[in-house]
């Protein structure tokens, strides 16, 4: 049994299209509600996180302190 030349080409071109396929989507996948990377979560970009409080709530506790000085200022007088 002979394979035909036009067969190979065939065959090696779909093959190739698989690979370049598979190349380009990637791996991520959704299991348990849960979105796992895909194999290409190294080369992502870092996302960036601006310096701040450690103290999430401090906006919050100085204003509460703000209040409590001025409080303080007119019990004083």
């Amino acid at each position: 049994m002979q394979i035909s030349s036009t067969t190979i080409r065939k065959s090696l071109m779909a093959s190739m299209v698989a690979v370049g396929l598979m190349a380009g989507v990637g791996c991520q996948s959704d299991i348990g509600g849960q979105t796992l990377p895909s194999a290409y979560f190294l080369d992502d970009d870092v996302q960036y996180f601006a310096e701040g409080h450690e103290f999430k709530l401090q906006r919050e506790a100085d204003a509460m302190e703000q209040i409590r000085a001025e409080q303080e200022l007119r019990q004083g007088r």
